[in-house]
C-alpha cells in the first residue's frame, strides 16, 4: 500500500479535492474466492480529511469501493491557497494510508 495522492483547488471560494488511494481493496467474496477464507478480506473502511486541524470530511465505507479508488468532494469557507489538505484512510486490517495535498 502506497497511499493517498491528493490534488486540491480554489476556484470561486470552493475548493475541489480529488484523491487516490492505493488499495487492493479484496472484499469478502473475493477473498473466499481466491483464498477459501472470507478472513482474509481488507478494504478501506474509514476515510477523513482535515484542512488545518478543521474536519472537511469524515465517512465509513465498506467494500463497495474498488481498487484504488478515487475520492471527489468539496468544500467551502476553510483552507486558502498554500494551505495543505491532509487525508488519512484506514483499512480492515487497522492500517494507514496517509496524503497531502496543498490547495493551488
Amino acid at each position: 500500500m502506497a497511499g493517498i495522492k491528493v490534488k486540491a483547488k480554489l476556484k470561486n471560494g470552493v475548493v475541489n479535492v480529488k484523491a487516490m488511494a492505493k488499495h487492493a481493496m479484496m472484499t469478502y467474496n473475493m477473498a473466499e474466492k481466491k483464498t477459501g477464507s472470507r478472513d482474509n478480506a481488507n478494504f478501506i473502511t474509514h476515510l477523513s480529511a482535515t484542512v488545518n486541524g478543521e474536519t472537511v470530511l469524515d465517512m465509513s465505507t465498506s467494500q463497495f469501493l474498488s481498487k484504488n479508488p478515487i475520492f471527489k468532494f468539496q468544500f467551502k469557507g476553510i483552507g486558502a491557497k498554500g494551505d495543505k489538505v491532509e487525508m488519512i484512510a484506514t483499512d480492515l486490517k487497522g492500517k494507514t494510508l496517509k496524503g497531502k495535498g496543498k490547495i493551488k
